[in-house]
């Protein structure tokens, strides 16, 4: 018979017990950041299977957006094959060179996706390379140069070397714009004479973002052909910016920097356009040379940090984690950038829900488990930033809460000091115009990838179905109200106010080329097994055109160097 236990025995079980309880909810349970996904968001949808991790391909959705893909390309192929631009409304063309002849934006931009998706038409595709006019030196490089590379990576040997050939071609006339005195390139490139130009309108500064954007695309290219006049090039502007960041932070970007000097102006500090993708960009290149250049990751630690310390918030009643701008108190473009007079600006920007899944991304670095050990990540703030990544997509999702079930352009949130809107609106932001029988360009719908981006990530690194479910819920939106029938020629439209269902009237003729350079392919990767594309061998260029990890030479490393925080 087994002796009676005494009340301290009793005593110890229980106190063993609470703080069993205590580590297990430590180590895997919810951080103070996990926040409670919005009510508005609705329940699991038990047709995506268990919540269980899973990786097996959806063949009927996939099947469903290989479908859209061809709606929208064969309107394209059929009114303006060769032109960089559709508008399917009109039945016509358009071209993003000034002076007018494209140089096929469309077509490259989309190649990548028909490889992946295995159709025929990217056979048929040729290519296309203009060199009269002038062209925005970021977009060409992110859709047709990351479009040429990733279509030489994953084309049939036969077929690939013309890729390259273009590529080196297109390239070498890029290099133009970097001819300035700080080595920040100029915004657009004339590829005939091989002549940078400013960008006039803004005095001739260059777009921060737009700038730290075009190194995944030359350093592969190097990587390739053995030339490091391309990772050189842009190199330097990487170790420039560096130079002009604040010595203690926060190490945040202004929206502009001179390519006189290579110094921040005084400007917009945003994670949405002209600054997303810098911070987009320092991850990933620390990530596509197979984890050889730390400087990289340790920007991006600052960086995030500085996110984390200044730019998130949260809204007053459901908490959804959101980011805000900051704006100078004076615009004056003659102005170094300092940090000390601010005033927030609670809007955020479609493009900013990138974000959520470069955070968790940068959390894993694609190497943990799937779902991953979240008290065993490989960095520091990894916890932190995976949770805050999660809720970063929530709050995307939110946004999506709209008549149409599609997100606006942008968003303004409420603080605490408008709760009581929150009350009458059932929402916790809006849609500045959004009511306006003629709406600002805040409340449009243009067929943009930034959520689904998000969601084939996280779903990659997590194997929650939700995210399918979330993205799925999406495509289903921009059938219903972006989709052009057949009948009237096929293609896909933005439309002009994501919370009226409003039909034809609400068109807006114009289908972007990122539509199947980027949604469409996220969409299918979303659904796709885990080996398609996976994220431990490639990087997606802000463009989703996936590019190879890869180990750089000595040589190439050594080319400019970068340096290492000081400790």
């Amino acid at each position: 018979m087994a002796p009676a236990r005494g009340l301290k025995s009793y005593v110890k079980l229980g106190f063993g017990l609470f703080c069993g309880y205590i580590v297990w909810g430590w180590l895997f349970g919810s951080s103070e950041d996990d926040f409670t996904r919005p009510r508005t968001i609705g329940r699991y949808d038990k047709a995506f299977g268990s919540r269980k991790p899973t990786f097996t391909r959806d063949d009927k959705r996939r099947e469903a957006i290989v479908d859209a893909f061809k709606h929208a390309w064969r309107a394209y192929e059929r009114d303006a094959f060769g032109s960089d631009e559709y508008h399917p409304i009109t039945h016509k063309g358009a071209n993003f060179t000034k002076g007018g002849a494209g140089i096929g934006y469309m077509i490259i931009d989309a190649l990548d996706t028909m490889m992946i998706m295995k159709q025929n038409g990217a056979s048929k595709t040729g290519t296309k390379n203009s060199k009269r006019w002038q062209v925005n030196t970021f977009e060409t490089t992110i859709r047709v140069l990351g479009g040429l590379l990733a279509a030489y990576h994953l084309a049939d040997r036969r077929q690939a070397p013309v890729y390259l050939t273009h590529a080196v071609d297109l390239a070498d006339r890029l290099l133009a714009s970097f001819e300035t005195p700080s080595g920040i390139p100029l915004s657009d490139t004339n590829l005939h004479t091989k002549q940078g130009r400013g960008d006039m309108p803004n005095g001739g500064l260059a777009s921060t973002a737009e700038v730290t954007t075009l190194q995944l695309e030359f350093k592969y290219l190097s990587h390739l052909t053995g030339d490091p006049k391309y990772w050189i090039a842009v190199a330097k502007v990487m170790k420039t910016v560096q130079q002009a960041l604040p010595e203690d932070g926060p190490y945040l970007v202004p929206i502009f920097i001179s390519p006189q000097d290579g110094r921040f102006r005084s400007s917009d500090v945003r994670l949405g356009s002209r600054g997303d993708s810098y911070y987009e960009y320092l991850l990933k290149q620390y990530i596509q040379t197979n984890f050889t250049e730390p400087p990289y990751r340790e920007m991006y630690e600052d960086a995030t940090n500085s996110i984390n310390e200044v730019l998130l918030r949260r809204t007053p009643v459901q908490k959804l984690l959101y980011t805000v701008e900051l704006e100078p108190n004076s615009y004056a473009r003659t102005t170094e950038f300092n940090m000390r007079t601010w005033h927030v600006s609670p809007k955020q920007d479609h493009l900013v829900c990138f974000l959520g899944g470069s955070l968790m991304l940068g959390a894993t670095e694609a190497w943990a488990p799937v779902p991953p050990v979240l008290y065993n990540l490989p960095r520091a703030y990894g916890r932190r930033d995976w949770d805050n990544g999660k809720a970063l997509i929530e709050t995307c999702m939110e946004t999506h809460n709209t008549a149409t079930g599609l997100s606006p352009e942008i968003a303004v949130f409420y603080d605490t000091e408008r709760r009581a809107e929150v009350k009458e609106t059932g929402r916790e932001w809006f849609i500045k115009g959004g009511n306006s029988e003629h709406p600002l360009l805040d409340a449009r719908y243009i067929l943009r990838p930034e959520t689904v981006e998000s969601l084939f990530i996280a779903f990659r690194l997590s194997g929650d179905p939700i995210y399918r479910m979330y993205g799925w819920r999406i495509f289903q939106a921009i059938e219903k109200h972006c989709k052009v029938p057949e009948h009237q020629g096929g293609g896909y439209v933005s439309i002009r106010n994501v919370d009226r269902v409003e039909g034809e009237k609400g068109w807006v003729d114009n289908m972007e080329t990122f539509f199947l350079a980027e949604t469409l392919k996220y969409l299918y990767l979303l659904f796709s097994e885990s080996d398609v594309i996976p994220l431990r061998k490639y990087v997606f260029n802000t463009e989703a055109h996936p590019l190879p990890v890869f180990t750089p030479t000595k040589a190439l490393l050594e080319s400019v160097i970068i340096p290492r925080r000081e400790k």
